[in-house]
């Protein structure tokens, strides 16, 4: 099942438990003397279960925040009901139980959207820690900008880039240091390049960037200045600490005899040998032969 398809799940999921509350506060302050006939009835909705049993088909095994949402959900259900049992038919519900349940189906519904914004940007090919478009999509998007290119002779470039010594950063000081390295230098890339241009967290601290509307050369200044601007940027994190980074660059132009699964290879090759060169360079991959 698709990470949309799961999304709708989970939109209808926070939609159920608002109805449910709705139909909780009718049952405990319209009908007092029932109150304790219907707290056995009143469930709470499925949807949520049915969300959770789909989605672990298709997510890692490993899943606390949702496990979580389950516990709360029982506890919500299970507090519901014995707010509803404990009072005397004909008493109003005191004020103190009824703000509890209330607070607990906030926690609940909370944890509900949180986890739909996750998979409404999964599903939206946006990565959620950089901002940065995500590998969803990312064939197709390179595969337009190759037609548009044998239809209109436009070139553009695709360059790939990887932090360097980035395994240095999360053993020295954390993977959330490592986090909050991986979003500034996202927030970099973005104000680097040109505005028509897109970039995409192709994996770990591996980016893909494709420059619309240019050769060899153009590609190349904008990439220089990116790498050139990262080089001199202090990277701030928690207790004041700072860190200063470097990157390297596998630059390909596009080639009418070169596929663009190709140029990823290509320029994951030139990547590669900036690598070996000794870090923070741009390597063009060669074109010709293609």
């Amino acid at each position: 099942m698709s990470s949309l398809i799961i999304s709708d799940f989970l939109a209808q999921a926070v939609d159920d438990q608002i109805e449910w509350l709705n139909h909780w506060n009718s049952v405990a302050f319209s009908d007092m003397s029932a109150r304790a006939q219907q707290a056995e009835n009143l469930v709470l909705p499925p949807s949520f279960i049915e969300w959770r049993n789909e989605a672990l088909y298709t997510l890692p095994q490993d899943q606390p925040a949702i496990e979580k949402l389950v516990v709360l959900r029982e506890q919500l259900q299970e507090l519901a009901r014995l707010v509803l049992i404990k009072t005397p038919d004909g008493s109003p519900i005191e004020i103190k139980d009824y703000e509890n349940v209330v607070a607990k189906h906030q926690e609940f519904l909370q944890g509900l959207r949180r986890i739909e914004r996750a998979f409404t940007a999964a599903a939206s090919g946006l990565d959620q820690l950089t901002g940065l478009r995500s590998r969803l999509g990312l064939k197709e998007d390179l595969s337009r900008e190759f037609n548009r290119f044998m239809r209109t002779e436009t070139p553009f470039c695709v360059a790939l880039m990887d932090i360097d010594h980035f395994k240095r950063i999360n053993d020295t000081y954390g993977h959330e240091a490592g986090d909050r390295v991986l979003a500034t230098v996202a927030d970099h890339i973005s104000r680097s390049i040109r505005p028509f241009d897109d970039a995409y967290r192709f994996g770990g601290e591996e980016f893909l960037i494709c420059l619309k509307n240019a050769d060899r050369m153009a590609g190349l200044t904008v990439m220089d200045r990116l790498r050139a601007g990262l080089e001199r940027k202090a990277i701030h994190l928690a207790e004041g600490r700072a860190v200063n980074i470097t990157a390297s660059f596998g630059l390909i132009p596009s080639d009418k005899n070169i596929l663009p699964e190709i140029m990823l290879q290509r320029a994951d090759e030139a990547l590669y040998e900036a690598k070996n060169k000794g870090r923070n360079k741009i390597v063009i991959a060669e074109v010709s032969g293609g």
